[in-house]
């Protein structure tokens, strides 16, 4: 049999439970059916930001270690220059050493050079990839978007009047499979697709928004309360698992005010969801036309748990205009409803809330809530199964792993002349067959919030707070700190993380904050603030 084609798809922002076959609302068939004919993991993890979970995606390391520990700022820390260094490789450039056509579609955001006249060689046509469409940066109007077309800048007059950037990052990676099965039907490709939605701004069409009109009314409350509910009918919970109390900072939905505004929120937020399972499934439908659907291993994640920032408080926006050059009103209006191009909003904490069902904490942090990402896994050619769920644990890491073993690549120990870091991750092969893959822990920091994952205990602090300790087996959702129960296990965890973030050069986040001055998503108390020169 041929080696496999490879399609990433991961979407940017979206909770643990927002899809339909995860037991959310949105209306999601076409990744709905990837799963009742593959494999969903439970205990999948990412990195809690974007561009972290990017660089380690990417590159089978943890994000420090490819230099990408924060954003795409340069904090003058090796950990931490914002843009893919030349001690890691990528996935396309290891499949396409091994004889794969490489593409990609979608939100970059490894590299902090920009401007078209700057460096270009962590761009994506400069990291293994023949072919790419998309955006640089971190976050783009849906309707008039900064784009580029392999390793150059284009313009938008180019494209159609109801140009929408969903539909055109989905649309690019189904051409790039026609394309491919007439050019070089022979050869296995590699594709990543790499949307944006459903981050903010809340864009979204008209049509996509009013199927959703009416079903947020019940209201957050309410609203977790039964996504807990068909959450543990499908097996993705166990029953044990309590719910995590409602965000302290939110009041119930009885008290909340300008009801009909935040409704509007989450329907647009879930259209957006909707038009991204609509284009995947044209994706898809690309791979069926070509006869490829069998022989290819989709793998579809998301960056990052519900993000929680409100736009207009702590999170500023640069002034943006329509297309047509109108200026788009960048702030959380309640008297202005999100979804058109002339607004840009986001959908806040208590939405974030209900898309992480049933957990704590959101993007930015590496409570559950922040980290757990729904896998699907689709590849009939090989996967017996359909349609079950897999509780073994595993993170991006592993990704770079399972490529390479289904690929049957060679991970380089140089390249170009750079000595390339060993892979951190472990293949997903075994547990698609439903088999242990030997992942002794996991290991995350994200701002200063830390964890560690050892068999049934999960060690985990935020920023300036002390260690808890979970029971990740009976307490998934992180209720009862069990750190003052067990101290010993506190100590022999702890001792991991402090090896791995010297390995991993991992900085204390009081380093990066005066260095740049860079504002942490929580108030930081001055005296807690140790300058550096």
């Amino acid at each position: 049999m041929s080696r496999p084609n490879i399609l990433i798809i991961l979407d940017d922002d979206m909770g643990y439970s927002d899809l339909g076959c995860y037991g959310g609302e949105v209306q999601t068939p076409n990744l709905d059916r990837l799963a009742a004919n593959g494999l969903r993991f439970t205990q999948f993890y990412n990195t809690a930001r974007c561009c972290p979970t990017r660089a380690s995606l990417l590159t089978g390391l943890h994000p420090h270690q490819a230099s990408v520990g924060h954003m795409t700022d340069d904090f003058d820390y090796d950990g931490y220059r914002g843009d893919l260094n030349l001690r890691s490789v990528t996935i396309a450039e290891v499949l396409k050493s091994s004889g794969y056509s490489t593409y990609m579609s979608g939100k970059w955001h490894v590299t902090r050079h920009l401007e078209p006249d700057g460096p270009k060689h962590s761009w994506p046509c400069g990291r293994g990839f023949d072919h790419y469409f998309g955006i640089l940066g971190g976050f783009a109007h849906y309707w008039n978007p900064s784009l580029t077309r392999d390793n150059t800048q284009i313009s938008l007059d180019q494209f159609p009047e109801d140009f929408f950037l969903t539909d055109a990052i989905s649309d690019q990676a189904a051409d790039y499979i026609r394309s491919h099965a007439g050019v070089q039907p022979d050869r296995p490709f590699f594709i990543y697709t790499a949307y944006t939605a459903p981050h903010w701004p809340l864009h979204a069409h008209r049509e996509d928004i009013q199927k959703y009109e009416g079903r947020f009314a019940a209201g957050w409350d309410q609203l977790r309360d039964e996504r807990l509910q068909r959450m543990r009918k499908m097996g993705i919970i166990k029953d044990a698992w309590a719910l995590s109390e409602r965000d302290p900072s939110q009041v119930p939905w009885e008290e909340a005010e300008h009801k009909v505004w935040q409704q509007r929120r989450m329907e647009v937020y879930a259209a957006q969801i909707d038009r991204m399972d609509q284009g995947i499934g044209r994706i898809v439908q690309a791979l069926e036309e070509t006869g490829q659907l069998e022989n290819t291993l989709i793998l579809f994640l998301a960056d990052n748990g519900g993000c929680a920032e409100e736009l207009g408080g702590k999170v500023e926006i640069k002034q943006q205009t329509t297309r047509e050059g109108r200026f788009v009103a960048s702030v959380n209006d309640p008297w202005v409803m999100p979804g058109p191009e002339d607004t840009f909003q986001s959908y806040g904490v208590p939405w974030a809330n209900v898309s992480n069902t049933p957990f704590r904490r959101y993007k930015h942090w590496v409570h559950e809530g922040g980290i757990s990402t729904p896998l699907i896994v689709h590849w009939p050619d090989h996967i017996a199964d359909k349609g079950v769920l897999r509780h073994q644990p595993g993170q991006l890491t592993d990704i770079m792993a399972t490529c390479v073993e289904v690929a049957s690549a060679d991970y380089p120990d140089t390249y170009n002349g750079n000595e390339i870091l060993p892979m951190e991750g472990t293949s997903l092969v075994p547990i698609f067959h439903d088999w242990d893959n030997g992942k002794d822990h996991l290991i995350w920091e994200h701002e200063g919030n830390c964890a560690v994952r050892k068999g049934k205990w999960k060690l985990v602090r935020d920023y300036l707070h002390e260690w808890e300790l979970y029971d990740i087996e009976a307490d998934r959702t992180e209720l009862s700190d069990l750190a003052a129960v067990h101290p010993e296990v506190v100590e022999e965890l702890e001792a991991i993380f402090q090896a791995w973030e010297k390995r991993c050069e991992v900085q204390p986040w009081d380093n990066i904050i005066a260095r740049r001055g860079y504002r942490h998503p929580v108030e930081i108390p001055p005296d807690k603030i140790e300058r550096s020169e």
